[in-house]
């Protein structure tokens, strides 16, 4: 048996809706269980730009590596943080 759901209100502004639904529990609204996964394939994340100094060999080995791959060593550096980072997630719990 389908139960009826509470009605989503408009919102005016992003940080009034933010504050709604961080006191709103969303299975009273929306049927989870009905909702379809889906894609959003040019979807880009956020970045910021960031300076790191780091030793010149070790760039050098980057762009070697990158260069063997033949990739940027930019992004072949943003792939080594990612994979550390999933591997270092699975050993501990972060706490946000």
């Amino acid at each position: 048996m389908k139960t009826l759901k509470k009605q989503i209100p408009k919102f005016a502004l992003e940080d009034r809706e933010r504050a709604f639904w961080a006191k709103q529990d969303s299975t009273e609204f929306i049927d989870w269980g009905a909702a379809k996964r889906t894609t959003l394939p040019n979807l880009k994340p956020s970045v910021r730009t960031i300076s790191l100094r780091l030793p010149v060999a070790m760039i050098e080995d980057l762009k070697i590596l990158a260069n063997k791959r033949d990739v940027p060593y930019q992004s072949l550096l943003k792939v080594f943080l990612a994979e550390r980072l999933d591997r270092e997630r699975g050993r501990v719990k972060l706490t946000a």
